[in-house]
Parts: C-alpha cells; sequence; structure tokens
C-alpha cells in the first residue's frame, strides 16, 4: 500500500534542522517497526514450528482494551481560508506532528495522559476472528512555519500588508500572516471492524496478526492565528477520515497484551473554525501514517 512509503515530513524541501531530525527519527521508527516484526515471526517459527496452535475458540463474547502512543506523519495538503473579506488557497503545505518529551508524569499520570499523542480503542469480539471496536486517535498536526508555498485567491480590507489578488504567487507563511495547527488534537474519532489471525503460541504466549478497516469523524481543536484576527479556540466537529490498521498482537497469559501497528488513511475536513467570526473557516484534506505501540488487556463480562 503506497501510503507506508510517501516521505515523512518532505525533509528534502526544507533545510530546517528540526524538521531534518524529524524526518530521521520517524524513519528510523519507521524501519525499526518492519525489522522487529520479521525477527519476531522468524524466531517464532524457528523456536515454536512444531507447537500445535492455540484454541482461539474462547475469543467470541470477550471485550478488549487498550491504551498507547503514536508517532505520526502527514501528506501536503492544500488549504483554502475563506471570509467575508478574503477567500484564497495555499497549495502543499508542509505540516508535521509534534511529539511531548518523554516524562513519566506526563505519559502514566492519569490527570495528564491526554497530553502526548495518544490511541485509546475499546472493542468485542464478535467472533473468534472478528470484533467491532470504537476508539480515539489524538494525534497533533503543525504547519512548518516560514515555509514558501504558493497562493492563489484574494485578500480584501484587512488592514493589512498582505491584501491583494494573487494568482500561483509565491507567499512566506511567517507569524504575521498565518498560525496554524490542530495542537489541542487533530482527533480521529472512529469505528472499526478488526479481524484477528492466530499465528504462533508457547505456553502462556501467543502472536497474533491484526489487520481492519475503520471510519469516523474528525473533531480538532485548531489554533489558528490568520491575519490578526482572534482564534476561535474550541472543539468541532469538521470531517471524516478513513483509515486502514495492520499490527502485530502479542498476548500473556491470555488476558493481556502488547501491539503494534502501521495505520494509514485519508482525512477530510471541509469545515474548520478559524476564527472567532463563524464567517471564517478553513478546508483541507490529505493522507496521514501512524506508527502506534499500545498496551491492553482482553477479559470476559459475562459467560
Amino acid at each position: 500500500m503506497y501510503l507506508f512509503y510517501y516521505d515523512c515530513f518532505y525533509s528534502s524541501l526544507y533545510s530546517s534542522h528540526f524538521i531534518s531530525v524529524t524526518f530521521a527519527f520517524c524513519t528510523t521508527i519507521s524501519m525499526k517497526y518492519y525489522i522487529f516484526t520479521f525477527l519476531v515471526i522468524t524466531i517464532f517459527n524457528q523456536s515454536f514450528s512444531q507447537v500445535e496452535p492455540v484454541n482461539t475458540s474462547g475469543r467470541k463474547g470477550d471485550f478488549y482494551i487498550y491504551w498507547g502512543w503514536n508517532l505520526s506523519a502527514y501528506g501536503k495538503s492544500d488549504i483554502t481560508f475563506t471570509g467575508d473579506n478574503y477567500d484564497f488557497t495555499l497549495e502543499d503545505v508542509v505540516a508535521y506532528d509534534r511529539q511531548s518529551d518523554f516524562d513519566p508524569k506526563k505519559y502514566l499520570n492519569p490527570g495528564s495522559i491526554t497530553i502526548p499523542q495518544y490511541n485509546f480503542r475499546i472493542g468485542y469480539f464478535i467472533n473468534d476472528k472478528y470484533n467491532i471496536s470504537i476508539g480515539a486517535d489524538h494525534m497533533k498536526y503543525v504547519m512548518l512555519r516560514d515555509q514558501t508555498v504558493r497562493i492563489n485567491g484574494r485578500i480584501d480590507d484587512t488592514s493589512t500588508l498582505y491584501n491583494g489578488v494573487y494568482n500561483n504567487e509565491e507567499i512566506s507563511l511567517d507569524r504575521s500572516f498565518l498560525q496554524f495547527e490542530h495542537t489541542d488534537g487533530l482527533n480521529y474519532v472512529n469505528i472499526g471492524l478488526r479481524r484477528m489471525d492466530h499465528l504462533w503460541d508457547y505456553k502462556f504466549f501467543s502472536l497474533q496478526a491484526v489487520t481492519g478497516l475503520e471510519g469516523g469523524i474528525i473533531i480538532p481543536k485548531t489554533n489558528t492565528k490568520l491575519l490578526g484576527r482572534q482564534r476561535y479556540d474550541e472543539f468541532h466537529v469538521s470531517g471524516y477520515g478513513l483509515s486502514a490498521v495492520l499490527g502485530i498482537n502479542f498476548e500473556f497469559f491470555e488476558h493481556f497484551f502488547v501491539q503494534t501497528e502501521l495505520k494509514g488513511g485519508y482525512i477530510n475536513m471541509n469545515d474548520i473554525r478559524t476564527t472567532a467570526d463563524t464567517s471564517d473557516s478553513a478546508s483541507q484534506s490529505f493522507l496521514f501514517r501512524q506508527v502506534n505501540m499500545v498496551f491492553g488487556a482482553r477479559f470476559k463480562l459475562w459467560d
């Protein structure tokens, strides 16, 4: 699937040290994921090839819940801004995620665990292989500051030096013109159908492959400063998302598991609130990717 191979942040186009480091980090994480998956499958195949597969008939009726964290990457997008005095589009805008520095007080403290980029999901096995679930993917989307993009459209009567008509001209996205972030959450609330296929087991341990499809709504809290206008600082349903997931589930003692995931998809937001004025809005769409590590448990609520 080509989605998993596009450049994380298009760092070759920009010399920013931060973006270069972030690109290297994201690429390294992605490569480590593939290497880890290959090594796990190889080791289990060589060590336990003579062990009979575990009987998974007991999954039907089970619930599961997990929590973990993600690294995210985004494709370029065209962003259109509209209002009473302006209507323009910025082309091929580059953005990146924002990771929180690791601090146990932030990542493990119940009062602050929603600050980092996280993944939460709860699901129910409708049979031994398939489960339905609902989840929340909390990503952060930050437009690269001071990048140069092309602009088309008009800006009128804004009492700024940006007034004018633009026809495929270049413009620098500095703070005086635009700051655009979904940093209080590019929140993807989704419903999914997933399949779990048993691979290997040994005593109290087992390995499963996870595949699935998801769809849901995007509820960002957008931090936008446009042409000096007052920002809108509330959650707002802005569009929808679609995604596919591929993962490896390592379960131990029948109830607990660690799961690594690659998730990729498409986000379309056609109603982004940008300022306190309801006539101001933005729209954009882009591809996204996540590399996730989650921890969870599987259990029965009743027999």
